[in-house]
């Protein structure tokens, strides 16, 4: 199996990474549902982080195909994509939908998971720039 998490490291800026992964992600025919500010959610409650955000991106045929193997797959939509700094360094990392798939023997989701995990990965890879 492959690892669950795939990270990559950009040298664009935190608010470039975030807009990257949001317009890559229409130009894959994928939507961003939303875009959660970690970050801000954290600091009203009295909790200091760094800068974290996490898009949230679905591809409705996708999720409906997903949703029509095995119902309980709706705990892994929609797909997230975050994105963070870490001291200087801005990282974008999401889960490959490979290494969720076992998850439901039966379900036939592996060729499924693989080519949703290529769109993913491409969306990453070209965010990072």
């Amino acid at each position: 199996m492959s690892e669950m998490i795939y990270t990559v490291e950009t040298k664009k800026s935190f608010d470039e990474a975030v807009a990257a992964v949001e317009k890559k992600t229409a130009e894959k025919s994928f939507r961003v549902l939303h875009t959660h500010d970690v970050t801000a959610t954290l600091a009203e409650k009295g909790f200091a982080r760094e800068p974290l955000k996490i898009v949230e991106i679905c591809n409705a045929r996708y999720a409906s195909e997903v949703l029509q193997k095995d119902v309980r797959t709706a705990v892994m939509l929609p797909c997230p994509i975050s994105v963070y700094r870490v001291g200087e360094r801005t990282f974008i990392s999401t889960m490959r939908p490979t290494a969720m798939a076992p998850m439901f023997p039966g379900a036939d989701l592996e060729a499924l998971a693989s080519e949703v995990e290529g769109k993913i990965i491409e969306i990453v890879n070209e965010a990072k720039g």
